[in-house]
């Protein structure tokens, strides 16, 4: 179909590389502590961990949103294939393909699902294949299709993650990332959701770096995840492997050792700590 030509020329083929990465907001505040990872072309990673641990504030060091809340990269590099980008705006990391959709389903709420499509679309080649970008969002979001002439401040929570991933796509992204896409709703479409994300990724050979607290949605989708406390990446391997180890099943999914749900006052998180550090 005409929405999904020429997919193979937009498959991924750069590396993502964050290196030893610090960040300080206000000059003052050291949020991130010298983390490092690595995301593949056309590779699904996983970013996990406890609220504060600096997840979000990765992807912003990434796509150059640090700077409108006061902070910035003071260590280290983040590469996209031979492009240096941790001191760029956010508008030119956007034109190199690295996209973010941030937490809280951020939208034009006065205009309509389409007109909010449109808005994403301008930031490739200046809109001049609107109409085939929507019908590559539309197929990938039906819903959307039939939302399209509704005012997006009447949107449901679902309805409306939807359409910030939907925007997202128009801008031709090499590199998703998304932050939170879980969050607020219900199972039934987490599953929807997340199955979406990866037929996109399968389809289109899009690179997907997710951060998410539903970590056991995350893992399934992923090929790849990390752990973050406290600034700091504390555990780190391929998915399939991260499901079945004892401190993600503990801390993460909720299951202890013997198979039933772990109880958290019971758990002192120094020893959480100790055991992945040590």
């Amino acid at each position: 179909m005409a929405a999904l030509k020429d997919i193979a020329d937009r498959t991924t083929t750069k590396t993502l590389s964050v290196n030893n990465v610090e960040v300080v907001y206000n000059s003052v505040i050291l949020v991130l502590r010298g983390i490092s990872l690595e995301i593949l072309p056309g590779q699904v990673v996983s970013l996990l961990g406890p609220n504060g641990a600096g997840k979000s504030t990765t992807l912003k060091a990434i796509s150059g949103l640090l700077k409108a809340e006061l902070g910035e990269v003071t260590r280290g590099q983040i590469q996209w294939g031979s492009a240096r980008v941790e001191g760029l705006s956010a508008e030119d990391v956007v034109r190199l393909g690295l996209v973010q959709v941030i937490e809280g389903r951020l939208l034009f709420r006065h205009l309509t699902v389409e007109e909010n499509l449109r808005v994403g679309g301008m930031v490739y080649h200046g809109g001049r294949y609107i109409r085939d970008d929507l019908e590559r969002v539309y197929h990938y979001f039906p819903a959307l299709a039939k939302l399209s002439r509704r005012v997006s401040g009447y949107l449901s929570g679902g309805e409306g993650q939807m359409l910030v991933i939907g925007r997202a796509m128009m801008a031709h992204p090499q590199l998703l990332m998304l932050d939170e896409p879980s969050l607020g709703l219900a199972p039934m479409l987490v599953h929807e959701i997340f199955d979406i994300i990866r037929d996109i990724n399968q389809q289109e050979g899009m690179s997907v770096l997710i951060v998410e607290q539903n970590a056991r949605a995350a893992l399934e989708l992923a090929d790849y995840a990390y752990v973050m406390e406290d600034g700091r990446i504390v555990l780190d391997g391929p998915a399939e492997q991260m499901r079945e180890n004892e401190d993600i099943k503990e801390f993460y999914l909720g299951l202890n050792q013997a198979g039933g749900r772990k109880n958290y006052r019971e758990v002192k998180h120094y020893k959480r700590r100790k055991r992945w550090l040590g």
